[in-house]
């Protein structure tokens, strides 16, 4: 049966890989990121069925559905930001990657709320990095939904209940709010094992998903100064 999924920071590394095995599986995809010669190369290949909405993220949700009636499934890859200031220094990098994918995080679920409460058994899947998921600020504070990004998801997991749609937050666990007991050991994924594994798990509607990334590099490359 064929779905509509939209997938952000799909222009390289795991969102692209999520993209590509969504269109080889006859799925129509939104790809929101920016330009890039593999997804124009998708665009080529797939025609209609990759729908492409530019990196800016309230654009996107507003430019959605003028193409589609309803969403299925949004996959918000928040491992790392593609743009930063130019002046951004090595302290300030990890700062800047939690607070930018709060932010878009936020602004690309408001977004899709409506499509999604017209979609077929909908579901949201957020995926994390070690960096997006670390906290802001005080870290020896309580997690709360303005200085880290798991959980201000979680605190959305009621509403989005009410609304018919299913959670999954997927990401390293956290020593202060561990989600199982099991030891988390980082393994090698590469882009495309990822996204395959995490589109396997997506049928379980789990409402978390430990994941651990021995070279978050691999699947999140870290945005560079211009």
């Amino acid at each position: 049966m064929t779905h509509r999924f939209w997938i952000t920071g799909a222009s390289h590394g795991l969102g692209l890989a999520l993209v590509e095995q969504l269109l080889a599986s006859g799925h129509q995809v939104a790809a929101s990121g920016r330009d890039s010669q593999q997804l124009d190369n998708l665009g080529q290949r797939y025609g209609g069925n990759l729908v492409r909405l530019g990196d800016h993220l309230p654009d996107a949700a507003q430019r959605l559905p003028s193409r589609w009636s309803a969403l299925d499934c949004l996959i918000i890859n928040a491992g790392t930001c593609d743009y930063l200031p130019a002046d951004v220094t090595q302290a300030q990098l990890f700062e800047q990657i939690v607070s930018s994918n709060l932010s878009a995080t936020e602004q690309c679920l408001v977004g899709a709320l409506p499509l999604l409460a017209k979609g077929d058994n909908p579901q949201v899947m957020a995926v994390l990095s070690r960096y997006s998921a670390l906290q802001l600020y005080e870290p020896n504070q309580p997690a709360s939904g303005s200085n880290s990004l798991p959980q201000w998801l979680r605190l959305q997991r009621p509403a989005l209940k009410a609304l018919g749609i299913d959670l999954t937050v997927v990401a390293p666990q956290s020593l202060k709010t561990p989600v199982t007991s099991a030891q988390a050991i980082p393994e090698p994924w590469t882009a495309q094992s990822a996204a395959q594994e995490l589109l396997a798990r997506l049928g379980q509607r789990q409402p978390e998903l430990v994941f651990e990334v021995l070279d978050p590099g691999e699947l999140w490359p870290l945005p560079k100064n211009n």
